[in-house]
């Protein structure tokens, strides 16, 4: 990293970890539409409004997967909470991101593009090394919940085994993604359709705390943490298939 106005984000392993960034350099390649669709039904699974995968790379975080985010596919490695998700092994969070900001990025950036709300978890390597991300971010403050937390870090298994996928096609595996989306599209619609269904008759409740909303508020998870494994075991079977 060429600017040392943050150091604090820069691990002692850096020259490590940014070796084994290096089979995951997708910007630009076939195939992102798979980190957007991927993040589109992340997005839709938490109910906000932006949902990312990045890479964190020596001076820079790009964003290979982009639900909601209007800005340059490219920020400054100072200017990104993934750059901070990185560094921790759990999900890095930051429930009021206006009154309580991260101290190692510049916090007028999260202001300028009025963001409230980050949880991030780091993206690893089959060495350990994490190289991204994946986040959600809202516009208000708010906190994930212990099962929202996990589900999270399910979801972050998959976005692994993409980055993995992506890695591999650049070998010239093309036959990957077209199996994986034949896998893939059944499965992934019938819980989008469950989960629409679930929020709908939520709606229907007068009182957003009841136990009846609560009920179907619980069962939307469920519903979400069976699609991440659902998406986690099929792209484990693409991966095998391929061999």
């Amino acid at each position: 990293m060429t600017s040392t106005k943050y150091p604090g984000l820069i691990p002692s392993y850096e020259h490590e970890r940014l070796e084994a960034l290096q089979p995951y350099q997708v910007l630009g390649t076939p195939g992102q539409e798979l980190f957007n669709d991927f993040v589109g039904i992340v997005a839709k699974l938490f109910d906000m409004p932006i949902a990312l995968v990045s890479l964190v790379r020596a001076d820079d975080v790009v964003f290979i997967g982009n639900k909601g985010l209007s800005e340059a596919p490219v920020v400054d490695r100072g200017d990104s909470m993934c750059s901070v998700a990185i560094l921790n092994d759990g999900i890095t969070e930051f429930q009021d991101v206006a009154t309580t900001p991260c101290e190692l990025v510049n916090p007028f950036v999260a202001q300028q593009m009025q963001l409230g709300f980050y949880a991030g978890q780091a993206l690893r390597t089959p060495s350990g090394q994490a190289v991204g991300s994946l986040c959600i971010i809202d516009r208000r403050p708010r906190q994930l919940s212990v099962l929202e937390s996990e589900l999270l870090r399910e979801l972050a298994l998959v976005a692994q085994e993409l980055l993995r996928l992506q890695a591999a096609r650049a070998t010239d595996d093309a036959a990957l993604l077209p199996a994986l989306r034949i896998r893939l599209d059944g499965s992934v619609q019938q819980s989008l359709t469950r989960l629409t269904t679930l929020a709908e008759l939520r709606q229907w409740e007068t009182a957003t705390d009841s136990a009846e909303a609560q009920r179907y508020a619980d069962s939307r998870l469920d519903e979400a943490r069976y699609l991440a494994r659902t998406l986690y075991r099929e792209l484990q079977a693409v991966k095998v298939q391929a061999r």
